[in-house]
């Protein structure tokens, strides 16, 4: 059964830092992309992140590069996203997901090539 598992959310004021985990079971982690998503009230899920299965490549949303770091830990089977200089406009569920098996660059912001989503952490930024 593939399971993800979010944590590491919470509340914090604009400027802050926040790291984010995903641990996740049930299919041989290290030969995925894996992505991590956010979605806010009435909005529509939005791409951050996505790292190829051996940390050598990542792809970020330009309103979150230069803040947010990406990386995973194939011996723990856990995807980070590091998260620094938080804005209010960052405050949205977060999602992780198993992507593709390949690196398809830009493509990797689609959401369709996700599959397996987590239940999501919530992180919400104040003012």
């Amino acid at each position: 059964q593939v399971q993800l598992v979010e944590s590491g959310g919470g509340l914090v004021q604009a400027g802050g830092s926040l790291r984010l985990s995903c641990a996740a079971s049930g299919r041989p982690f290290r030969t995925y992309v894996m992505g991590w998503f956010r979605q806010a009230p009435g909005k529509e899920r939005e791409f951050v992140a996505a790292i190829r299965w051996n940390g050598a490549s990542t792809l970020y949303l330009d309103s979150v590069k230069g803040r947010f770091t990406i990386s995973r830990d194939n011996a723990k089977n856990t995807v980070y996203l590091q998260m620094t200089s938080l804005k209010p406009e960052d405050t949205a569920g977060y999602y992780c997901a198993f992507g593709p098996q390949t690196w398809v660059g830009d493509r990797l912001k689609e959401k369709s090539l996700y599959d397996a989503w987590g239940q999501g952490t919530q992180v919400t930024v104040s003012s």
